[in-house]
């Protein structure tokens, strides 16, 4: 009897040590959590660029034939900066600058034919989506197709909804879009879809008919993205990261600029291609005034981020005259060109609460380093191999450490073109073999007086630094 008294009482003994041990280890997890809280939650990231949209197209940046009140409304809350440069001027390199952190002289893009980014490149998309982001790509892609190494649902992209074919990107009432979707199960169970990785048709517009502009699709597309990925219980509260590349302003299909309407505008007396294309910029006006009152009303306006900028300056195409609206502002040159007019685009940061809204800054930056502000965003450190530089302290009014000391561009077609700026100073050569052309942007942002025989020394400081 006793032994058996002693074999429980060992027993019991035991299972107290062991509910003492679970609770005490149990109570120091508690203690560690209490004593380093979570790691602050991170911000959704969306990220608009608009074809062809130049420098002087929005009414916040001068415009005022017409007038864009949300975009202005968007500038208005956030910090609009009036020295921001597209990626290259043409758009394959540009979008390759974008997505890779690099500045056109390190890429393979071209302007004359599109190349897909190879299988070693580590665009901005793999980065988030590593750091677990949810990503889109909404809109087009110039960057390689199905097949290729450069297909967007191998560089990071979880879904996908719009064109790897330029030619039927340009076509703005295509009777398909390609999409991609996995399958997810992180998604509430309403909204789950099965796989799927190719054309899906858009029976609206089959046999010619004319029933659903593509703009307005991938607007639509793009609520529906944020609707069901929105940071919430169901997911973790899993940030996302939206790419939406709008196909607006840029000649379509049988070089014109395709639109359902050209109200408000139909009463002005501007030529039909003005009249189009005025019409499609307060389109995509209201399309970001629907965006942001969807950020609002399901409450993640706080923790989004948006930019929203162009991938290149203004083209002449489908009737329009660039000078007509002057839409490069006050600059020289357009699409396809490395004057000033054909880099400087609008760029506007918006994230309420954390960026103080009203602000217009001159910092110069570029497309190529929205990939590492993207990675300290998600608090991650952006790959060693890139030329960007993060402009998230510049957003939030902190202390920068460093800035570029050179902006470089090469454009490779037919010809090469080249460009470079050191400060106030720009040097530009139209074509191989050519002279350089030297522009001082603060007496003379139009670069319209070339004064690179007064200044041999400062043509020979560019080249120095180019050769590094």
């Amino acid at each position: 009897m006793k032994q058996m008294f002693f074999h429980r009482f060992c027993c019991l003994l035991l299972a107290a040590a062991a509910v003492g041990f679970l609770s005490t280890a149990y109570g120091q997890s508690t203690s560690a959590s209490a004593a380093h809280p979570p790691a602050p939650r991170r911000p959704c990231i969306i990220f608009i660029q608009c074809d062809g949209l130049g420098y002087g197209d929005l009414s916040c940046y001068g415009q005022t034939k017409f007038q864009t009140p949300n975009l202005d409304r968007l500038a208005a809350g956030g910090i609009r900066f009036t020295t921001y440069y597209a990626g290259d001027a043409a758009s394959s390199p540009a979008d390759a600058a974008l997505m890779l952190g690099r500045d056109p002289t390190h890429l393979q893009q071209r302007a004359d034919v599109d190349v897909p980014l190879a299988t070693d490149d580590i665009t901005v998309a793999q980065g988030l989506q590593q750091s677990g982001y949810h990503t889109a790509l909404i809109g087009e892609w110039r960057l390689g197709g199905d097949g290729t190494s450069g297909a967007p649902w191998k560089k990071g992209f979880d879904e996908f909804n719009g064109f790897t074919d330029p030619t039927d990107a340009e076509n703005y009432y295509s009777d398909y879009v390609w999409r991609y979707m996995p399958k997810t199960l992180l998604k509430p169970a309403t909204e789950q879809t099965g796989a799927f990785n190719g054309r899906e048709a858009l029976y609206a517009n089959t046999d010619g008919k004319k029933g659903q502009y593509i703009p307005d699709l991938f607007a639509k597309a793009a609520g529906n993205f944020i609707r069901v990925n929105q940071p919430d219980q169901f997911n973790r509260y899993r940030p996302f990261f939206l790419l939406l590349n709008f196909t607006v302003v840029r000649p379509g299909t049988g070089d014109s600029l395709p639109v359902p309407t050209d109200a408000p505008y139909s009463d002005e007396p501007w030529p039909q291609p003005e009249k189009n294309r005025a019409a499609m910029i307060a389109r995509l006006d209201d399309h970001i005034g629907q965006l942001l009152g969807q950020l609002k009303s399901l409450g993640i306006e706080s923790n989004t981020v948006i930019f929203f900028s162009s991938d290149t300056g203004p083209q002449t195409g489908g009737g329009v005259d660039p000078k007509f609206f002057q839409s490069a502002g006050p600059f020289r040159g357009q699409r396809g060109e490395l004057y000033e007019g054909g880099l400087r685009v609008p760029m506007i940061v918006s994230w309420p609460g954390r960026i103080p809204a009203g602000q217009v800054s001159d910092f110069p930056w570029a497309a190529w380093d929205f990939l590492p502000t993207a990675m300290q965003l998600a608090l991650r450190e952006p790959p060693k191999n890139i030329d960007g530089l993060s402009v998230l302290p510049t957003l939030l009014g902190d202390t920068r450490t460093n800035r570029h000391g050179l902006f470089s561009w090469t454009l490779q077609g037919r010809d090469l073109a080249q460009a470079a700026r050191m400060g106030d100073w720009k040097i530009v050569r139209a074509k191989a073999g050519a002279k350089w052309e030297l522009y001082n942007l603060k007496t003379d942002p139009g670069e319209t007086r070339n004064v690179a025989a007064k200044n041999p020394d400062v043509i020979a400081k560019f080249e120095k630094l180019l050769k590094k």
